[in-house]
């Protein structure tokens, strides 16, 4: 069973000392229970993030949430678009902390400039998935990419995932989006998804969709 769990993050082949398991079992398992417990609690630190993704984006402070003034400011960055890259926390902000302006830097680095208009970084407080399609449509940017901290589990804390939808409006369904999740050390690496996510950006520009239709084993998934 040992070597069966390298494969596995998950708590199999935990044994038994008489009827429960062993302490050390228990302990590990509490601990993975506090922090996941933390990552959902913990505060979005939105402006040392902004600072962070300012050494390489223009204006990272564009955005925060959608309250009536912040809809004003991201109709003032201008557009239209290409695509329009939002960082929220979540329901795990250490995630985004640990994983948004890597994976960020990986995909807008290897962004054609002349091809590709890239609107100002938008940073979002207890933001959900579907906020990326009211900011997508206010910003005038065919495609909407938002990197959100995942709901963390007993094996990880720290997992991010990507949402990837075209031609963003309220009232988009998951149907219609694509999805990048578990990115972080001990799942899918930074670097695979940055590959993995260029190719779904430039696969649903071309065909002008995103969700079902297009699906990442069919187009050449990198591994």
């Amino acid at each position: 069973m040992r070597e069966l769990r390298q494969f596995t993050m998950a708590r199999v082949g935990l044994g038994r000392t008489g009827n429960s398991v062993a302490t050390r079992e228990l302990l590990d398992f509490q601990l993975a229970h506090a922090r996941a417990r933390d990552a959902v609690h913990g505060l979005f630190d939105a402006r040392a993030l902004a600072a962070e993704i300012e050494a390489y984006l223009r204006r990272p402070d564009l955005g925060r949430c959608l309250d009536e003034q912040s809809k004003d400011v991201v109709r003032a960055i201008g557009g239209p678009f290409d695509v329009i890259f939002i960082v929220a926390d979540g329901l795990s902000p250490v995630a985004v902390e640990t994983s948004a302006v890597p994976l960020l830097r990986l995909v807008t680095d290897r962004l054609d400039r002349a091809e590709w208009r890239v609107a100002p970084v938008v940073i979002a407080a207890q933001g959900r998935v579907a906020l990326g399609d009211e900011i997508g449509l206010i910003a005038q940017a065919s495609l909407a990419v938002m990197l959100i901290g995942e709901r963390p589990g007993l094996s990880s804390f720290v997992s991010m995932g990507v949402y990837l939808t075209w031609s963003p409006k309220q009232g988009r369904t998951d149907a219609e989006r694509n999805c990048i999740s578990n990115i972080r050390p001990e799942g899918l690496a930074i670097g695979a998804a940055a590959e993995l996510l260029l190719l779904l950006m430039r696969e649903a520009r071309g065909r002008r969709l995103s969700g079902v239709g297009l699906k990442a084993r069919e187009i050449g998934r990198v591994e």
